[in-house]
């Protein structure tokens, strides 16, 4: 999972990110409204979470520049108690939710989280895909059943192929989901082909199918064989 955090705050936002970083995702953050309007023209994200009172600028601007470029990131707002005229303006430009500011962290969690099964994954706790089976929750993998052990990379490679089946992912934009934007630095991606065989292996080895098809000079595309 891929979270961007817009907010101007420091201690609310260090809160925010140390809350969400973890082995299996990634948290980037943004501080003002120019960092974060770059960060969202260039990466995607599975959930931003958008404080609309930035300097220099407007949360609201962020909704309208995502909409127009029909980007689809999750967008959970984040906001003081006396701005309920913005929570409302920022719902109807396409905002998915909306949390009140002081929140529990487990909360807005929660509501990260809804967002997310909702825009991939139907709204369900466990997706599926033929034999293959991720608990959300707990992170888990069965194939046919069986748990499967995956490294925090390889399981967040296999839910973003699952989430993208039938498309064609780049290699840029896998390297990006699983390492952010410091990806920016890396001399190749040959590490993406060591996951992506980790991931069949484990996967044939249980009983499953190779559906991580290479779609020669793009990437790759999860599919049916």
């Amino acid at each position: 999972m891929k979270i961007l955090i817009v907010e101007d705050e420091t201690g609310l936002r260090d809160s925010i990110e140390a809350y969400f970083t973890g082995s299996d995702g990634i948290c980037e953050t943004a501080k003002d409204f120019a960092s974060a309007l770059e960060k969202v023209s260039i990466y995607r994200y599975d959930c931003i979470i958008l404080d609309l009172t930035l300097p220099n600028g407007n949360g609201l601007d962020i909704i309208r520049h995502l909409k127009d470029k029909e980007f689809n990131d999750g967008i959970l707002i984040i906001s003081a108690k006396n701005s309920l005229d913005d929570r409302l303006a920022g719902l109807d430009l396409g905002a998915d939710d909306y949390l009140t500011k002081p929140f529990h962290l487990s909360e807005l969690k929660s509501r990260v989280m809804a967002i997310v099964r909702r825009k991939s994954f139907n709204g369900n706790n466990v997706f599926k895909f033929n034999e293959i089976s991720i608990d959300l929750a707990a992170k888990t993998v069965k194939v046919n059943q069986q748990a499967v052990k995956f490294t925090p990379k390889e399981y967040s490679l296999l839910l973003y192929f699952m989430a993208n089946k039938g498309k064609v992912v780049s290699k840029s934009a896998i390297a990006e989901h699983l390492w952010g934007d410091s990806i920016d630095i890396a001399d190749n991606f040959d590490f993406i082909y060591s996951h992506i065989k980790n991931i069949r292996k484990k996967i044939v080895d249980s009983g499953g199918k190779d559906y991580i098809q290479a779609a020669y000079g793009m990437g790759y595309k999860f599919t049916e064989v």
